[in-house]
């Protein structure tokens, strides 16, 4: 477009000059740019999951669901996908079954509400906590997920880094950051953490690096609030119980999406929220807060959207474990295969300062370079090498992601990690010796 701009950016909302908005959609545009270059950037499930879904057959058996268990009667269950719905959801009961049979979270169904997507539920969440950006901080780990930050830029609240590594969320900083706000004259009113394989750095907490924190969360009286999306990943043997499966005191509140163990388009995730909110005349759960600030934000998840989630529970017998294995035995099948060609093409003539971890679970690896990993970087990967990552950059409040990237392994056959391994190995060898 040409001509004097009808707006200025100063006149706008703070938020959009914040580069953290754009992260997200970064992924995509830089895939546009480069169509031909191998990505390790985006975090998507893999699109084999996607072939064969009949979304009318999955439709059909919710239906038979609200008809034979629910007893509506079959005009009112047909009418139920053609109108608004209840803000709080319609799979609500399903959603709490397979909490209880999978991740042993005992939750009502009042105490859950159904979103669309995790993002969603991240901002209410933070919307319906924090009634004073004055006072009230949120605690994320570093590097974190950019959409809860994102989320905190748009509703001006203010935000603190705690340091994460291969370990998980440093609960021993976080003690140090509370004590720091009170200093201040304010508190932290929440903490966003991902116990599992955590987007972007793979981290995994202990069980004991666990009750640490929930035992820290009762002293300081703050609120965890928990991204599940990569648990599932974990080893059957080797899972770890959440953090709401081991909350007895009501201190999490807990986030799932249906994007990574179903499909993303179907834009559904759900909050577990069942601390009891006081108001005149009794207490509900804070899931009904929230539900009611949907309202404004937008009214309702999608009826349809949701009977197809709901179809893909019952067709897997309620249960997301079952829902999720083959998926999960893909994603760690391809993280074996990204860690494994790294050791093979790095290994013996890596450049000095070239290191990376090797998680157990999740999507994602991440790599540490001797040089700034900034976007000129990237540029010079794609279009010399053929090869894109995501620089650790977006996903850092300090200055710890300058030197990372992160590869995502989800959305590749293994013959494309292998080739782009040997392309990233390439160009790391030629461009990033410090």
């Amino acid at each position: 477009m040409t001509g004097a701009p009808d707006l200025s950016a100063a006149d706008l909302h703070g938020s959009l000059q914040d580069p953290v908005l754009g992260a997200i959609g970064f992924l995509n545009e830089v895939m546009d740019r480069h169509p031909d270059a191998i990505s390790f950037a985006p975090g998507a499930p893999h699109p084999d999951f996607v072939q064969g879904l009949d979304l009318r057959a999955l439709t059909d058996r919710f239906l038979t669901h609200l008809r034979t268990d629910r007893g509506l009667d079959p005009s009112r269950a047909e009418r139920v996908l053609y109108e608004y719905g209840p803000a709080q959801g319609l799979i609500n009961d399903l959603v709490t079954e397979a909490l209880r049979t999978d991740q042993g979270i005992h939750a009502a169904p009042e105490d859950v509400v159904i979103t669309v997507g995790a993002q969603e539920a991240m901002l209410l969440t933070l919307r319906a906590l924090y009634r004073d950006a004055a006072h009230d901080v949120l605690a994320v780990a570093d590097p974190c997920f950019p959409g809860i930050v994102g989320a905190a830029r748009l509703l001006g609240i203010p935000v603190t880094d705690v340091r994460e590594d291969a370990a998980g969320l440093d609960v021993e900083h976080l003690a140090a950051r509370c004590r720091q706000a009170r200093s201040e004259g304010r508190r932290v009113r929440a903490c966003y953490v991902a116990p599992d394989f955590s987007n972007p750095g793979g981290a995994r907490m202990t069980l004991d690096a666990r009750h640490a924190l929930l035992d820290l969360a009762e002293r300081e009286d703050l609120l965890l609030v928990e991204d599940n999306a990569y648990a599932f990943t974990a080893p059957e043997d080797d899972a770890l119980p959440g953090l709401k499966a081991l909350d007895t005191r009501r201190r999490v509140v807990h986030l799932g999406t249906f994007a990574k163990v179903g499909f993303p388009g179907a834009r559904v995730g759900y909050a577990v929220a069942d601390q009891r909110v006081g108001r005149a005349g009794g207490t509900r759960s804070l899931a009904r807060e929230l539900a009611d600030l949907k309202t404004m934000v937008t009214v309702n998840t999608s009826p349809l959207s949701q009977a197809v989630v709901g179809g893909l529970l019952l067709e897997h017998g309620r249960s997301l474990r079952a829902l999720a294995r083959r998926k999960a035995d893909r994603y760690r099948s391809n993280l074996a295969h990204l860690t494994d060609a790294l050791e093979r093409h790095l290994t013996d003539d890596a450049p000095a300062g070239v290191s990376w971890h090797r998680p157990a679970g999740g999507f994602f690896a991440r790599v540490d370079l001797p040089v700034p990993a900034d976007l000129a970087l990237l540029e010079v990967s794609a279009d010399r090498y053929g090869v894109l990552w995501t620089p650790m950059r977006q996903f850092s409040l300090t200055d710890r992601g300058d030197r990372q990237i992160r590869l995502s392994c989800s959305y590749l056959e293994p013959d494309r990690i292998e080739t782009g391994v040997r392309r990233l190995a390439a160009f790391l060898k030629k461009e990033a010796a410090g």
